[in-house]
This record gives structure tokens, sequence and C-alpha cells, in this order.
């Protein structure tokens, strides 16, 4: 071959991939809304079924889609909603918006060609969860009020610590571990009345996802898992009203537009009220709960829109005139979407959340007052390079005031001093860049990078030790013990206690077997700064948030996870299976007879240690047809180790400590080795829906007495090692009936009636187990206290 061809054939292959990546594309974009409200719909797939190709709209129902010049026909698909097929030419640059129509409005059948859902499968997004709302008020709970954390629990990797228990419990984390958000703002606290309730009104709920793994690089600072809901947008188009009369709390929801497809207001409450019936059983007690939701969307023009959401929550507990405690959430979030163009799209939040915790003993003659805030600034950034690579990038700042307790006299005869435990103050600062990169049809990655920097601020006052050691050991008793502080130091607000700075890489990958099946794979670090100081098996308002500083230092996380997914008989069924592995450094315990309550110095009660957990997850699924639910797995282990501090010498001596069991592995208070969920919904005909589910879930571990002794004509119990012995195992069964009266087709007042019993059987489940000498024999027993036997309930909704 002569030198010049030589040359130009080289130079022909070296620009090969230029001029392919150079060919001509275009771009549409656009917004998908239903069409009854225009409520923007979050998740939609917008597929290009002849390239196998696709994407979905954000949380704000935008899409983009680049493609080489031609003509497709695209499929729009949503659960709930006819599918759309529209016919494009890719000629030039469109914006399209699109408006779904819910399946139920209409009365033929749409046939589909092409199954969407099967797109799914070579999504590299794996250990996420999404619940349709309808989903959630059709599973049967306690009282009959429906309720998303009671239904996120029959979900495989999910759990709690049983019947009224606040929180929940992912792939054996504990409850702090969870990042709960709602429109985007964090909340602290998640549930009603110790646990019987959720914060989150479902009325007012437009989507709810939870990341148990392979978490976005967008999310940071907790290390278990990422519960993202949000909140109706209102109906733009007209007034709308809905709500339910239930056995102990209604709820009202109310939405219109302020102008007509352009801004829509929503506003919606709840109020339980069956403390109001105490008085005719002579009980002079008080326990109920309120909670407020409200959201304002306003479209500025086709590139701009603004939104204002907000919730505030109240608990009220009260015993005689002797005691009240009140706690609860309040959220408010202001947003700015703006759409820089067709393929760039912006969101700018200003965010504040605070959760605060009252209590009043007036025998004692004190109020006590603590909680947490915080204001967040974040702007995130979503690129749309093209329908194979899309780039999320972003910024947020977070700045914390943590109040541990304030004591005020509540009266002029109280004998307390008022007092103010320090205050604690901090900044978090993180920036990320996410990308979606689609390197095949068979291959498709999700990889990230988030840099989160932390810095525990100065405050009024800070105890200084000796060595450093704040806690510290007696060999001879074998106990670990509060250290006495040499002194204290007064760094000011604009000093820097301690600083952490950490890399957190994300990657996910999905292999593509065929189009019913792929295997998934995904590697997970984040960085956890604050701490629940809690000795609970379930968090509780009282348990106070602490962020990490000069004594404790940030959880981080090492999470792995390997999945096969695979869609059976064209959708109609599904199967999901993973298993996990996660290792967290840093994750504190208490020393034996710790007091959390009103400490002044946490710090001296507190071992740092690790954790790990590891199992497996089914979720076998059926999605069509009149009956649908799933069955739910997880084999799993929970465990904790908190072993002895560096050997030192002491005069000679060597004082060798013994952690907490010895430093040997042991059980978290949320370890459950089986965990086992059933979920069904029939439908019979247009008037009667049957829904079950049943619960399994080995007992959680617990501290029985493995002895006793006498002291002074007292019986003293004698306890062994942490967490070395179970409650018995919690099952139970729960149905409801739903019936929905024959609509008169003039009418829009519609209604429904909900059925409901739970726990079918009885099953006394044991929410804990005493020990105590029972007076007629002298012999000691164990006494079973338990929450719920059989409840029933009914429940009245209705919308106009």
């Amino acid at each position: 071959m002569r030198p010049l061809n030589r040359h130009f054939l080289v130079l022909v292959i070296f620009l090969l991939p230029f001029f392919l990546i150079s060919q001509e594309k275009f771009t549409l974009s656009g917004v998908i809304s239903e069409a009854s409200s225009n409520e923007t719909l979050i998740g939609v797939t917008i597929a290009i079924p002849a390239l196998r190709t696709g994407v979905t709209t954000n949380e704000y129902g935008f899409f983009s889609l680049t493609l080489p010049k031609g003509t497709y026909e695209i499929q729009i698909s949503y659960l709930g909603f006819l599918d759309v097929m529209e016919t494009i030419t890719f000629d030039r640059d469109q914006k399209i918006n699109f408006q779904l129509i819910e399946g139920a409005e209409v009365l033929e059948e749409v046939v589909l060609t092409e199954n969407v859902e099967k797109l799914n499968i070579s999504k590299p997004q794996m250990s996420v969860n999404t619940l349709a709302v309808q989903t959630i008020k059709n599973i049967p709970v306690v009282l009959g009020e429906a309720d998303i954390i009671k239904s996120l629990i029959l979900l495989p990797g999910v759990s709690n610590a049983g019947e009224g228990a606040s929180g929940f419990n992912v792939r054996g984390g504990a409850a702090d571990q969870n990042l709960i958000l709602l429109d985007e703002a964090t909340i602290f606290n998640s549930s009603h009345l110790f646990g019987f309730f959720s914060v989150f009104n479902p009325d007012a709920i437009k989507d709810v996802k939870l990341f148990k793994g392979g978490i976005p690089a967008r999310y940071g600072g907790r290390v278990s898992s990422v519960l993202e809901i949000f909140q109706k947008e209102g109906n733009s188009k007209e007034f709308k009203m809905n709500g339910g009369i239930g056995a102990v709390a209604s709820r009202l929801l109310a939405e219109g537009p302020i102008v007509k497809d352009k801004g829509a207001f929503l506003i919606g409450g709840r109020a339980s009220y069956a403390h109001l019936f105490l008085p005719l059983f002579d009980i002079d007690n008080t326990a109920y709960f309120y909670d407020l939701n409200t959201k304002i969307n306003y479209k500025l023009n086709n590139n701009n829109s603004l939104y204002l959401s907000g919730y505030f929550g109240r608990d009220v507990f009260a015993i005689s005139n002797s005691f009240e405690n009140i706690y609860g959430n309040s959220v408010l979030n202001l947003r700015w979407n703006h759409l820089f163009s067709d393929k760039l799209f912006s969101n700018l939040s200003l965010i504040y959340s605070d959760f605060y915790y009252g209590l009043e003993l007036d025998f004692v003659g004190f109020k006590w007052n603590s909680g947490i805030q915080n204001f967040n600034i974040k702007y995130d950034l979503k690129h749309y390079l093209s329908d194979r690579f899309q780039v999320n990038y972003g910024i947020n700042n977070i700045y914390y005031t943590f109040n541990p307790g304030k004591i005020v006299p509540n009266g002029p005869d109280s004998g307390i001093l008022e007092e103010q435990l320090i205050k604690k103050y901090a900044n978090e600062f993180a920036a990320y860049v996410d990308v979606e990169h689609n390197l095949s049809e068979a291959l498709s990655l999700q990889y990230g990078l988030r840099l989160s920097h932390f810095i525990r601020l100065g405050q009024d006052e800070l105890n200084v030790y000796e060595n450093n050691n704040p806690v510290i050991f007696d060999p001879f008793l074998l106990l670990y013990q509060e250290a006495t502080p040499t002194g204290t130091i007064t760094p000011g607000r604009g000093e820097q206690l301690a600083t952490f700075t950490n890399l957190e890489p994300r990657i996910s990958l999905a292999y593509t077997l065929d189009e019913d099946q792929s295997i998934k794979a995904s590697y997970t670090r984040i960085a956890q700064y604050l701490h629940l100081l809690s000795n609970t098996s379930s968090p509780t308002p009282l348990d106070v948030w602490t962020p990490s500083g000069p004594f404790v230092k940030p959880q981080l996380l090492d999470q792995y996870a390997l999945g096969y997914f695979r869609s059976l008989q064209e959708g109609e069924y599904s199967l999901e299976t993973e298993v996990f592995y996660k290792d967290i450094q840093n994750r504190i315990d208490y020393i034996d007879g710790a007091n959390l309550i009103a400490n002044n110095a946490i710090e001296q009660v507190i071992l740092n240690g690790k954790a790990r957990a590891y199992g497996w997850e089914v979720l076998f699924r059926k999605n069509e047809g009149r009956f649908k639910g799933w069955l739910a797995y997880t084999l799993s282990r929970s465990e904790q180790q908190t072993p002895g501090r560096i050997l030192f010498e002491d005069n000679g001596r060597s004082n060798r400590e013994t952690g907490i069991n010895f430093g040997q592995w042991y059980s978290t208070p949320y370890d459950k080795t089986h965990d086992v969920s059933l979920y069904g919904s029939y439908d019979l005909n247009k008037k009667w829906r049957f829904n079950s589910n049943f619960v399994y879930q080995t007992g959680q571990p617990t501290n029985y007495p493995v002895g006793q002794f006498q002291f002074q004509e007292l019986t003293i119990p004698f306890y062994g090692l942490r967490n070395q012995e179970r409650l018995p195992d919690y099952h139970r069964l729960d149905v409801s009936a739903t019936l929905t009266p024959t609509k008169n087709e003039k009418r829009k007042w519609q209604t429904e009636w909900v059925f409901s019993i739970y726990n079918v059987y009885s099953r006394m489940n044991a929410a804990s187990v005493n020990f105590r000498r029972n007076q007629d024999t002298g012999n000691n027993e164990a006494v079973r206290t338990s929450i719920f036997g059989i409840v029933p309930a009914v429940t009245y909704n209705f919308k106009f």
C-alpha cells in the first residue's frame, strides 16, 4: 500500500467515531402531566421500542430525549394510566407536553403491543422500591388509617421494632440511619403517637420511593436508606375536595386553581379524636395528633416555575394535669425550576426543617424544650446530553442547630432553676456529580462521586479530659465509667472543633441477558455526620440528635449488592432477588447504665465501634389481573462490635478493656433473621375489592435476667451479655374489604367504605417481656406486654 493511501486510511479510521458521534441529532423535550388536574407525573417512561431505548420524567415531570434524525414511534407509559402512542419526526428540536388519562376513566381496554416495563430490566438502579399511593391506601393497617411507613414494612429488607414502635429499619440499619425527605426537606421523626401512625397523609402524597442500596450521589448524610416522598402540587383545572372519617382520625384535603392551567394550591389536614371519648370511661388522659400539608405552585412561563410547600404536625400526650408532652415536625421549602435549554434542567431549593420536643411536668414544676433545626440551600442540575448519557450535578449546604434541652420553671412556686444545656452547631457541605450512561444495549451504568465536608462549630463550653478520654475503664470492676473533666474551654461560634471530609463514590451497573432478565450490581459509600442518642430499640421523641465532633466520628458505610431481575409472562409477574453486605465504621453504642436524658456531657457514655449487616432478599410480584400482590422474604443478620480500646500501661498494670460483650460481635436491637410479608389484592367487581396481608418476623433481640442475688433483703436481677435473648416471634394476619357504591354519572360526589380487621386471629405479639416476683407464690415470672389484639375498624372516604 502506498504511504499516502495508508496515511489516509489511518486518518479515516481515527476520525470515524467523530463522524458517527456528530451525525445530526434532534431533541424532544417537555412535561408529562395528568389530564384531569395538570399534576405532573414522576417516573413516566418515554420509550422508543424500535431502538430499545428511552428516558423517564424527573421529579417535576420533565423529560428530554435526543435521537438521530428520523421518524420514530414513541410510547409513553405510566402505572394506572392509559398509554400514549405518538409518531414523531425528529428533524428539528421540539418541545411537546403530554397529558395522560387515568385508565379507570374510560371503558375500552387499551391493548399494548410492547411491554414498556421490560425497560426497567436494563436500568442500572437497583435496591429501590416504589409504592403507588393507591396500593398504600389498600393495605390493611391498625385502626383503618392508611399508612406509608406501615406499607413499606411489607417490602423485603424493611422492618420495624413492632407495634407501637416508631421509625423503620432497612437492611439491618438503625432508624436514625434513614434519610426521610418530604419535598426535599428532612423529616427527623416520622411517627405520630409514638409509632401508631406515620406523619404522612396519603391523600396529599404523589410519589413514594425507597432507596435501600445503589443510592445515587445526589443523596447523602444517612448510611442506611433514603425515603423520598413528594406531595401533590394541586389541581390547576378545577376545585376538588376529598377526605375520610375513621374510627380514631379524620382528614380533609382541598385543591384547586389559583390561575387556571398556570397555578394551583393544595391544603390538607388530619386530626385524631379518640381522646374525646376517654372521659366517658372516667379517664382523664389525652393522646392525639394533628398535621397540615400545604403546597402552592405557579408557572411563570414555559421555562420557570415556583413551588412553595410545607408541613406542620404536632402530637399531644398528657396524663391528668401533671404531665404534658408535645412534639412534632415543621418544614418549609421554596423551589425554583428553571429550564436553561431543552437539555438542561435546574432546581434551586431553600429549605427549613425543625423537630421540636416539649415536656411539662407540673408535679415537679418545670418545662423542658429541645430539638434540632437546619437551614438547607441546594442547587441541582440535570443535563440530558443524549438518550444514552445524562449527567446530574449540584451542591448543597446545611447549617444545623442542636438544642439538647432547656429547663424552665413553669410557675412562681416552682423550685426549679432555669438551665440551658449546651447548644451545638455544625455545617455540612456537599457537591456531587452523577452519571447515567448506557454503554450498549446490554450494559448500562450509573456512577457518581459525592464530596462531603462537615464542620463541628464552636459552642459556649466544651469539656477537656485527661488523655482526651471522656470514658474510663475500671479493670477491677470491669465497668466503664464517666471520666471527670479536667477543665473546660469556651470556643467561639466561629471556631472549628472538628472537621471531616469524605469522598463517597457510587456505582451501579445492569447487564441485560435478554429482554426479560438482567443481572445488576452496585457499590455505595456514604458518610453520616449526625447520630441519634437512643438506647431503645425504637426511637422516641425524647431521643436527642448530636453531631460528629471531637469525641464522636462520622459513620462510614460501604455497601455491596448483587441482584437478579426477571420479567415473567410479558410482565404479568416479576422476580427480584438481591444479596447485600454492609460494613459501617464508627457506629456508637453506650456503656452500661448510660444516662442519655439531659446529659450535658454525652461523650462520657459513648463507645465507638462498628457494625455489619448482610442478607438475601426476594420479591415476587403479580402485577396484572384482578388479583395482584407480592411475596417478600428477607434472610439477614445485623450485628455490632464494640471492642476494648488500645491497651496502655498504668503503674505497670495492663488495663485490658472488655468492650461490650468482651469485644465479640453481638446482635443489634433490630436484627431479624427471617422476615416474611405476603400481600394480596382482589377486585371482585366494580363494587368490591378485598385486600389482605400476612407478616412474620423473627423476634427482636432483647435482654433477660440470667440470674439474681440478694442484697439487703432485696432481690436484684443479673443480666448477661447484651442482646443475647430474643422476644417471641412476631406474626399477624390483616384483611380489609372496600365497598364502592355504584356511581351516579350525574353526581360528582363519590364515596367508598373500607372495612378492616387488624390481627384477625388476635395474636398477642410481645412488645416487651418483663420479669417480676409473684406476690402469692414468691416465684419469679415473665410477663408479656402486648399492644394490640384483634382490631376491627370502619373508614368512610369521599371526594368531589
